[in-house]
């Protein structure tokens, strides 16, 4: 059944057609602008050659595998890398992918991957195992300033490679038999060493074209990938179009030829560009809060389980928060029921920790949650009874219409449970990324998305020196634990361990205030669409997706 176009922020052109004619009055809009000189429609991703199927992002932080962070890249790496495993559909569990296949010799210490002899570069050479342990060397470089580094440090060496300790890389457990053989020793058994293998920071990158380009090496003009999609253009604070890659192993099961990637901050344009056919899918940056419930009753409105956590970070040197009754406070003074149900009313769920519900055999921690008198108490024990002589404090987070609503509610709740002043600050999505990662904030928005199905994944970015972390939180007792429950055997003891960290980083030190559980809010056409069912990491695996009937 087809959705009818409803435009929010005003109402106007194509309002009340069906989707698929408004995109046809659209397109045939464009064209004859073109025609007659006129301008194309500003920001809206199209043009006269248009793209097979067109999707929502942002602005990318950058477009190297092992130097991004942030969701809005990983989107377009994972689609235009591919490493060693990839995440099956559904799932997501890690199956081959430039490796064909895998042995896990010596109690899980010593793995030995077999690399497809088909597997290429967009420049016709060979991906070879070479490959794979040049850009492991690079990550764990020091000047590379990779955040992802100690992704491998459960390699023999790669941990003292990593800090400079040892400058020769045959200390690190990376051999190549052969092109097509890779073998890799850890120090230690990882329950999760082969989803580690399908996460972009591991995928190969073209280390003679980065040696010859330098920071310039992720210009479309200079990129060279080997993933399923190539990077054809890159239109700052506009778009990013991807091309199927004909040397691509696996290209004939990839249907789409061109895949738009159109950047949008504000979640009504968005939203509008959806309804009037513009977009073909949009996650939770393209449903206005103010509308998800009757969303919710559209067919093709899609939710689902996210393994991701919405929270605050707390930036620890910064007065008045350098005081941990301070952090406290602020927590305990925030009502995250009311956020989601008057706000957000997507599905979302208070959290009462940082790592969601759900993983077997762990036990998330269970804060207290919203306790006002306790907060009062505790602001006044830190020596500001009501409010009274605390200093001026901002809040800051990154352009989004469902960010803003929730600052302005929390703005709200401080002041009338602490009687404090907290002023509200936005910036776009890239200077935010900078801004936060020199920890030059008082309180910021946050949120993690798990990059595998293990609890060590939500609490290695709080570890020192993490690239992650963004708060100064450094304590030498939480990094021994967590190292130590990660050389655990035993896994009943190992996750005990884990949940001793989460309560160091939530209740004992408070550097992270989660707020609720994400869920998966994506909106796009079923009868139209397969490929794009929702998962627990929001993952948009284009190499899936594909029409179920042909479009006029």
């Amino acid at each position: 059944m087809l959705s009818t176009v409803h435009r929010i922020d005003g109402g106007g052109l194509l309002t009340g057609l069906p989707r698929r004619e408004a995109a046809g009055i659209l397109l045939k809009l464009v064209l004859l602008l073109a025609v007659l000189g006129g301008p194309l429609l500003s920001g809206c991703g199209l043009t006269e050659d248009r793209a097979d199927f067109t999707m929502l992002g942002r602005e990318p932080e950058n477009l190297d595998p092992q130097l991004c962070t942030a969701q809005p890249g990983g989107r377009i790496l994972e689609n235009v890398f591919e490493g060693l495993a990839r995440r099956a559909p559904g799932d997501l569990h890690p199956e081959a992918a430039v490796a064909r296949s895998w042995e896990v010799l010596e109690e899980g210490t010593l793995w030995v991957f077999h690399l497809r002899r088909q597997a290429r570069w967009s420049n016709g050479e060979r991906v070879t195992s070479a490959d794979f342990r040049a850009s492991w060397l690079r990550m764990l470089t020091p000047s590379t300033a990779a955040p992802y580094a100690d992704l491998l440090y459960p390699i023999t060496g790669a941990r003292d490679f990593h800090a400079g300790r040892s400058q020769d890389p045959s200390t690190v457990g990376i051999r190549c038999p052969d092109d097509s053989t890779l073998v890799v020793r850890l120090e230690r058994p990882v329950p999760y060493w082969l989803d580690l293998c399908a996460y972009y920071p591991l995928y190969p990158v073209p280390t003679a074209v980065i040696e010859a380009k330098g920071r310039l090496w992720t210009r479309p003009s200079n990129i060279v990938t080997n993933g399923p999609y190539l990077l054809q253009s890159w239109q700052i604070n506009r778009k990013v179009r991807l091309r199927r890659n004909p040397l691509y192993w696996g290209v004939r099961q990839v249907r789409l030829e061109v895949v738009d990637v159109v950047h949008g901050e504000d979640v009504n344009s968005n939203f509008n560009r959806y309804e009037s056919g513009l977009l073909d899918w949009v996650d939770s940056e393209g449903v206005p809060p103010t509308i998800v419930d009757r969303l919710l009753q559209r067919e093709d409105m899609h939710v689902g389980p996210y393994f991701n956590t919405y929270f605050l970070r707390f930036g620890v040197h910064s007065p008045p928060m350098d005081d941990p009754r301070v952090r406290r406070a602020f927590y305990l003074a925030v009502d995250a029921e009311a956020i989601t149900r008057h706000v957000t009313r997507g599905g979302q769920i208070p959290a009462h920790s940082l790592i969601p519900p759900g993983l077997a055999g762990y036990r998330e921690v269970q804060l207290e949650g919203y306790r006002p008198d306790e907060a009062r108490r505790l602001l006044a024990e830190a020596g500001y009874p009501d409010g009274k002589g605390f200093p001026p404090v901002t809040y800051l987070y990154n352009t989004s219409e469902a960010h803003r609503q929730i600052a302005v509610v929390l703005q709200q709740q401080w002041h009338e449970v602490l009687g404090v002043d907290v002023r509200l600050r936005n910036m776009e999505w890239k200077v935010f990324m900078a801004t936060t990662r020199r920890a030059e904030f008082q309180i910021a928005r946050g949120g993690w998305i798990g990059d595998y199905l293990d609890p060590n994944t939500f609490l290695e970015i709080w570890t020192s020196g993490n690239g992650n972390n963004r708060t100064g939180f450094a304590s030498a007792e939480y990094d021994s634990l967590l190292e130590a429950a990660n050389r655990e055997t035993d896994p009943r003891r190992r996750m005990e361990m884990l949940h001793r960290c989460e309560s160091i980083v939530t209740r004992q030190a408070c550097i992270v205030l989660p707020i609720y559980y994400y869920v998966v809010t994506n909106l796009y056409d079923g009868t139209r669409w397969e490929g794009l069912e929702p998962n627990l990491l929001n993952m948009v695996q284009l190499q899936h997706v594909r029409r179920r009937v042909e479009q006029p």
